[in-house]
């Protein structure tokens, strides 16, 4: 899709006033999950400086406050900048803004998760896929007692759109393969300690063998979850994603049974190229070459690529985590976990 950009700035604008055309605002939603800060803002602002030297980023973090995130988005739009990538805190809430947006010129790339409005380009997960793959590595960890066991799931954040899509995916499987599904919560704001007060509330409500194993959206909240179990003496498989380093350390030690390894560099860089080309009024249909709808079908045929991911355990670690230098095994073995990375033939 080749798009036109209005001419940008005007003289007098300086250079860091986004109106100069070499400005890119990148919105990312929230802090308590460490994959934004640690992984998304620096490949993208690097990956954008590869393509765009004298191009600038400005970035800002919503703190999963939607409405802080409206007043940084409309922030960036009244200093000029021309596009915009926005992983949404709340994606209904983005409609009106994408909207005004989209009126005065500015380029909306949704990052991560979809947000309603006319957007000029997604990139993504395939979520739903994810979601079976959770749901099929509870049920593996379950092993040969799978179909005589109950679970519980504890989902992500109703405003964020993945969410229930995960849901989905993991109902999708768990639904057919598992007992029954005999406490489930969604969780405001993907937060571990509510992930946390939700798991004592089911043990409590369950009692300590009324289920046999636990469903967990993110590594975040899983370590909430954890908590929980262990604090209650109640020892069953509790699966997660991100492969976030504390889910990691977890897995290796045996109180994680899987996290769910994303690939965040093709994902922050194909959406870094995309905005540089939005930028420079170039053509970006080859990196996008999947059309989706919006999540209430009122914006359609939005360019997009979804990205696949796959399930680690503690027997994969080392092929997929270290080997794509996510994390070195110096930072995954700290004195603590010594033993388990020797076991786990992590040297």
């Amino acid at each position: 899709m080749a798009v036109s950009l209005a001419a940008c700035g005007k003289a007098g604008d300086d250079g860091n006033s986004g109106g100069d055309g070499k400005t890119i605002g990148l919105l990312l939603p929230e802090n308590k999950t460490t994959r934004y800060e640690t992984f998304d803002r620096p490949i993208i602002e690097a990956k954008v400086k590869a393509l765009c030297a004298d191009c600038t980023i400005k970035y800002n973090n919503a703190a999963q406050d939607s409405e802080n995130q409206k007043k940084q988005f409309d922030a960036l739009v009244t200093q000029g900048v021309k596009v915009i990538i926005l992983d949404s805190v709340d994606y209904k809430a983005t409609k009106s803004w994408v909207q005004q947006a989209d009126k005065k010129g500015v380029k909306v790339v949704a990052y991560d998760r979809l947000a309603e409005g006319p957007i000029s380009a997604y990139v993504s997960y395939d979520n739903e896929k994810i979601g079976r793959l959770q749901g099929e590595a509870l049920v593996k960890a379950l092993g040969a007692k799978a179909a005589d066991s109950n679970v519980v799931m504890i989902n992500g954040s109703p405003t964020d759109p993945n969410a229930p899509f995960f849901k989905k995916g993991a109902h999708s499987v768990l639904d057919t393969q598992v007992k029954k599904v005999v406490y489930e919560q969604d969780i405001p704001d993907w937060s571990p300690d509510e992930a946390n007060k939700k798991m004592g509330a089911a043990i409590d409500s369950l009692g300590k063998n009324g289920f046999q194993g636990v469903y967990s959206a993110n590594d975040g909240m899983a370590g909430g979850i954890i908590t929980a179990l262990n604090k209650q003496g109640v020892k069953v498989p509790v699966g997660g994603q991100d492969a976030e380093l504390a889910g990691l350390q977890r897995i290796l030690k045996g109180d994680q049974a899987f996290t769910i390894y994303k690939q965040i560099k093709p994902e922050a860089e194909t959406t870094a190229e995309i905005a540089v080309k939005l930028l420079k009024g170039e053509a970006f249909d080859s990196l996008a070459p999947i059309k989706v709808d919006s999540l209430s079908g009122e914006f359609t045929g939005i360019p997009s690529k979804l990205y696949d991911a796959q399930i680690v355990t503690k027997e994969n670690v080392a092929s997929t985590i270290i080997a794509d230098q996510v994390y070195k095994a110096e930072e995954i073995c700290t004195p603590e976990y010594q033993a388990a990375c020797q076991a786990a033939g992590i040297g």
